[in-house]
């Protein structure tokens, strides 16, 4: 957008340049002294008519129209908003459960009563209500979207690992793209065309709540500079991964991201690495192998603070993008490991208040702008774990 205003800009100035010159030495013809002026005239207009063409071009801040503003929580099914949606049993992404039950049921939520931030938290893990609830009161609005995420305990399970197998499967179940020979995940049952789809239909459901906020222009996908990828454990590795290829306003990480025997967290990133955040328990197993500090090096999050415990530092925790508790967890890693995120294992004071509020608001919120002070790499952080 500067690019093209400067090329306007430079344009003008040389055409009212000649203008000018042909004014100077018209020597006080009439004609050439009228034809000057309207030539001056015609530049500005043009000029002043394609800078508010450059503003408008640009989003508009997002504004509510609720009559009754009040706190949305919806669901749909994958499958009822996408007829091409199709379960793939081989790695246990399904449209329905053994017993019948909906395996494709998708989760959103706003609140109309708090204005809103103009982007689009999609989470990729297990709903969480209480997170939802969070983001809804900082402005956002948030989906959680049913993808492809079992193949897991199911693909890359040779021993060594290819060091890009679990990166480009993420990758396809995220895009629904050709990315691995190991899974098959057409584009409709990729997370970006499921998210695009839940979202068009949120557009026409609620459209007080300003979904179609978050749709492209000619409708036919999700404004992805607006859009927070987000997700704990598996779930943030993922959203890791996708952010890499695609450009997103923000990438939220709890209890990861893993993939220690990967290598796809040094690739170039469409997402600038300023824009990651990361979030772990020290007794988490996945940071007590060096598999976070690993990936958050890789990922070039060390360029923008040190790691800061928030049980000693307080808000906004130095800037950095690096951050880590030890609360007392009665050295139970598997509590550890989902304590990063509200919930029955999340810190709380005798009240039973959770006590990352702060933490919370920090990461999905703090200007991607505002940075701390880069650290050299960690030497005792192992990077090879191959």
């Amino acid at each position: 957008m500067v690019f093209v205003f400067l090329r306007v800009h430079s344009w003008f100035k040389r055409l009212t340049h000649r203008a000018f010159c042909t004014l100077q030495f018209s020597k006080g013809n009439p004609a050439v002294v009228k034809l000057s002026l309207s030539l001056i005239i015609v530049f500005v207009l043009v000029a002043f008519g394609c800078n508010s063409s450059i503003v408008s071009a640009q989003q508009s801040p997002l504004k509510f129209t609720d009559p009754k503003p009040q706190h949305y929580k919806l669901t749909a099914r994958a499958s009822k908003l996408d007829s091409r949606v199709k379960a793939h049993p081989d790695i246990g992404f399904l449209i329905d459960t053994k017993d019948g039950k909906p395996a494709d049921i998708q989760q959103a939520a706003v609140d109309t009563r708090v204005a809103p931030q103009g982007k689009l938290v999609i989470w990729l893990m297990g709903h969480n209500a209480p997170l939802f609830d969070r983001l809804n009161s900082y402005g956002l609005h948030a989906i959680r979207v049913h993808y492809a995420n079992k193949w897991f305990g199911i693909k890359c399970r040779e021993n060594p690992v290819g060091e890009h197998c679990r990166g480009n499967i993420r990758l396809e179940a995220a895009t629904g793209q050709d990315f691995s020979d190991d899974v098959d995940i057409p584009k409709p049952d990729g997370m970006m065309e499921r998210a695009y789809h839940f979202v068009k239909w949120l557009a026409k459901e609620n459209p007080q709540a300003g979904w179609g906020y978050f749709l492209t222009k000619d409708g036919k996908g999700l404004r992805w500079e607006n859009v927070i990828v987000s997700g704990s454990s598996h779930g943030s590795t993922t959203a890791s991964r996708f952010a890499k290829f695609q450009k997103v306003s923000r990438v939220v990480a709890l209890c990861g991201p893993r993939d220690q025997l990967q290598s796809w967290q040094s690739l170039p990133s469409a997402t600038p690495e300023n824009r990651y955040f990361g979030f772990s328990h020290v007794l988490d197993g996945g940071w007590v192998a060096d598999h976070y500090c690993r990936s958050w090096e890789l990922l070039g999050m060390h360029k923008f603070g040190p790691i800061v415990n928030v049980d000693q530092i307080k808000h906004p925790y130095g800037n950095t993008r690096r951050l880590i508790t030890d609360f007392d967890v009665g050295g139970d890693a598997r509590r550890a490991h989902s304590s990063v995120q509200p919930g029955s294992r999340a810190r709380k004071d005798k009240a039973g208040n959770y006590m990352h509020e702060d933490v919370w608001r920090y990461l999905y919120t703090h200007s991607v702008d505002v940075v701390g002070k880069a650290t050299p790499l960690d030497d005792s952080c192992e990077k090879n774990q191959r």
